[in-house]
């Protein structure tokens, strides 16, 4: 028995773990579903905790360059400690509230390029090495967010890329660390003074908060310059508005100013995003975007990052 357990510490005959998700798609706001099923090894284990996390790759911007890492933005233990006696079996179910500012990372149908979202199962053995389990989830955009979308694909634009970055948005209520750009190569009828969309969701239960952000082409004297519009609006509000009507009135809008007359706050400083906000009953249209609010560090990065890349060599999906 002494030896069996000097062979569990070092992960030989522990238990296993094969976490099954009863909804491999969810929304933001939604209940993730499942069930943690255990089986015992070689000998009984201490089980000191089970517990679940949301995480995803996010992008951080650190002087001229970028930083890429695992960001572990949801943790929550589905059960306390339990002994596991050699090959018992035992499932444990959850159900556990998605945060609603959850990036979108499938929309139709399709995956977002760049997006990727797991729930990692972290089984805490105590005297031995913990064990893991990590499965993919697409988060499916809301109702709302489908809307604005869609008119997005209404007036021509054509999907570039999607990424995660970690800062705060200047004037938005965040909990989430980060924050996902979508963004969109502009139609014919737009290519002429602005080079690309980012389109940003921030939402919360009463509503979404909508921030685009349009790289403008130079001038008369050259160069470029970001401009920025922003609109609160109710979930249900936004199933009804002409969002194709909004969006390309807001970028019409955009060429009537020219670069030299606006006021720039700088753009993307360390970690910060989209400063100069013009909140109204309409999208506002200021050349700026700042730093505001630095969030140090991804959570839980490390210990993430050593998981996938252990889950990898395992021939895990990421």
């Amino acid at each position: 028995m002494i030896f069996k357990r000097m062979l569990g510490a070092f992960g030989v005959g522990a238990p296993t773990v094969d976490t099954v998700l009863a909804t491999p798609r969810i929304q933001p706001g939604g209940l993730l579903m499942g069930e943690v099923r255990l089986k015992g090894g070689d000998f009984d284990a201490e089980i000191e905790h089970i517990a679940l996390g949301l995480v995803t790759r996010v992008e951080a911007e650190h002087g001229e360059g970028e930083q890429s890492g695992l960001a572990e933005f949801y943790r929550t233990e589905v059960s306390g400690p339990f002994t596991l006696r050699q090959g018992e079996e035992r499932s444990v179910p959850f159900q556990i509230p998605v945060p609603w500012e959850t990036p979108v990372s499938e929309v139709a149908g399709q995956h977002l390029p760049g997006m990727a979202m797991g729930v990692r199962t972290e089984l805490a053995i105590a005297k031995a090495i913990d064990k893991g389990d990590l499965d993919m989830v697409a988060v499916e955009p809301l109702p709302s967010q489908e809307r604005i979308l869609r008119a997005f694909a209404e007036l021509g634009f054509h999907f570039k890329s999607a990424d995660f970055e970690l800062g705060r948005i200047h004037g938005v209520h965040q909990q989430l660390p980060f924050f996902q750009e979508i963004e969109f190569y502009p139609p014919a009828q737009h290519a002429g003074y602005v080079n690309e969309i980012e389109l940003t969701f921030v939402a919360d239960p009463e509503g979404l908060e909508v921030i685009l952000e349009a790289d403008k082409r130079g001038g008369r004297y050259g160069g470029s310059s970001d401009a920025i519009g922003r609109f609160r609006v109710g979930h249900q509000e936004a199933l009804h508005r002409d969002w194709a009507s909004e969006i390309n009135g807001w970028l019409s809008s955009l060429s009537q100013y020219g670069t030299a007359g606006h006021h720039g706050y700088g753009h993307h400083e360390e970690h910060g995003h989209h400063g100069g906000h013009h909140d109204g009953p309409g999208w506002g249209t200021v050349a700026a975007a700042g730093a505001a609010g630095v969030v140090g560090g991804f959570v839980a990065a490390e210990v993430v990052e050593e998981i996938f890349e252990s889950d990898e060599e395992e021939g895990g999906d990421w």
